[in-house]
C-alpha cells in the first residue's frame, strides 16, 4: 500500500519507473474509456474492498484519463481529495484500509515530477493513444487519396495521357509540390497548369514513357 502523502515531500526517485506516456500527449476527443469488467470482477479490489472504496477507485480511474500525463494521478492526498470532492479526513480513512482506492497504484517518474500510475489504467490510456494515432493516419491516407484523385481528374481535363495519369511517382511529386505552394483546398485549373509546367521543367515525367499531352486551346 502506498503511504499517504500530502504537500511537498522528498523521495528517492532513482528506482522509480519512468512513465511511458509523454506529458505533451493529448486526447482532446477522449470521452470513452474501455472498461474490462471481467478483469475487475475477478480483482481483489472488487472481491475484498467495500463498495464505497470501489466507487472511489473507479472515479480515480476516470479522473486519471484527464490528467497530465494521461493515466496518472498526483501523489498528494490533498489534491486527490479535492479531485474526488471529499474532505481530507474521509479520503485518508479510505486510503488507510487494507484495500483502498489506490490499490495497485504505484509511484513513477514523469520528468521531474513524481506521480501515481496503475498498470491497467496505463494500458487503457496507451490503447486510446494508439487508436487515435491509427485514426489520424487513416484520415491522412484518405486525404492524400482524395487530393491525388482530384489531381488526376484535373490532369485528365488538361489532356494528359493515361501514361501520365498512371505514374505514381509523378503524381506524388506533384501533390507534394502543390501542398508546398498552394495552401488553399480549392485548387483552380490555373494551379494545376502551373503544377504540370513545373513537373515538365523538373523532368519528373518518366523516361521512355509517352510524354504528357495537352490540348491546344
Amino acid at each position: 500500500m502506498i503511504p499517504a502523502r500530502a504537500g511537498p515531500h522528498l523521495i528517492e526517485t532513482s528506482e522509480l519507473p519512468e512513465y511511458p506516456i509523454d506529458p505533451s500527449a493529448r486526447l482532446t476527443a477522449h470521452y470513452f474509456t474501455m472498461w474490462r469488467h471481467d478483469q475487475f470482477l475477478a480483482s481483489d479490489l472488487h472481491l475484498l474492498a467495500s463498495y464505497e472504496v470501489q466507487g472511489v477507485a473507479r472515479a480515480l480511474f476516470d479522473y486519471a484519463q484527464k490528467q497530465t500525463p494521461i493515466g496518472t494521478l498526483p501523489d498528494d492526498d490533498l489534491r486527490l481529495s479535492k479531485i474526488l470532492r471529499i474532505d481530507l479526513a474521509s479520503w485518508k480513512d479510505l486510503r488507510a484500509r487494507s484495500i483502498g482506492p489506490l490499490h495497485q497504484w504505484q509511484r513513477c517518474r514523469c520528468g521531474d515530477e513524481i506521480r501515481l500510475m496503475h498498470p491497467v489504467v496505463l494500458e487503457v490510456a496507451m490503447a486510446a493513444i494508439e487508436k487515435r494515432d491509427l485514426r489520424e493516419a487513416s484520415n491522412a491516407d484518405k486525404a492524400v487519396y482524395q487530393r491525388q484523385r482530384r489531381l488526376r481528374e484535373a490532369l485528365t481535363e488538361l489532356g494528359c495521357s493515361r501514361d501520365v495519369i498512371g505514374e505514381e511517382v509523378l503524381i506524388t511529386r506533384m501533390d507534394d509540390w502543390l501542398l508546398e505552394t498552394c495552401r488553399s483546398n480549392r485548387r483552380t485549373r490555373a494551379v494545376y497548369e502551373r503544377a504540370l509546367a513545373h513537373a515538365g521543367a523538373q523532368g519528373w515525367f518518366g523516361s521512355g514513357r509517352k510524354r504528357f499531352e495537352t490540348f491546344n486551346n
